[in-house]
């Protein structure tokens, strides 16, 4: 297992076999303060996971270290910042330890639960990407953009997404 320093506004949660990796942009002010990923109670993280059967019950966002688990793993692109997308900026994203992450635990998926995530580190623009299965692989994973889970980004929810991604693990 590797968690990351206490520097961080949230650690890592990474080990070998994972199934997949949910990886976020930056944690929101609520996370941060909490220390608990997705801590906010308007998203929809918790629930989902749940709902679409990737655990057999709903997790609290203290509960997240028990997501390895169930060979899940969690991350943001933006480890040292807190807040929304739109308050982030490039300088603020580490691709090349995320991509060391990546390569070092090998999971199977890599799920973007933000658009802007899956674009910093896919090197695109989020106008080109679609919430599904991406072509190609990060490293030797499989890439998923999901629509975020953020009750700032409600209008984007599509909980169909999120499903596809739990059947294709599930195959896995």
């Amino acid at each position: 297992m590797y968690v990351e320093p206490v520097t961080d506004k949230l650690p890592d949660v990474f080990a070998h076999h994972l199934k997949v990796i949910f990886c976020g942009t930056a944690a929101s002010a609520i996370s941060a303060q909490e220390k608990a990923y997705y801590a906010n109670p308007t998203n929809y993280f918790w629930r989902t996971l749940y709902k679409i059967g990737l655990t057999p019950h709903q997790l609290t966002p203290k509960d997240f270290p028990q997501l390895l688990d169930y060979r899940i793993g969690l991350t943001d692109m933006a480890k040292q910042a807190q807040g929304n997308d739109s308050d982030l900026s490039k300088s603020d994203f580490d691709v090349e330890s995320f991509l060391q992450k990546v390569a070092t635990y090998q999971p199977k998926v890599i799920a973007f639960t933000s658009k802007k995530a899956a674009s910093i580190a896919l090197k695109t623009t989020t106008r080109k990407l679609s919430y599904s299965l991406q072509p190609g692989k990060l490293e030797q994973s499989q890439v998923w953009v999901l629509t975020s889970p953020s009750g700032a980004a409600r209008a984007y929810w599509d909980e169909s997404i999120w499903q596809s991604l739990a059947d294709f693990v599930s195959k896995m």
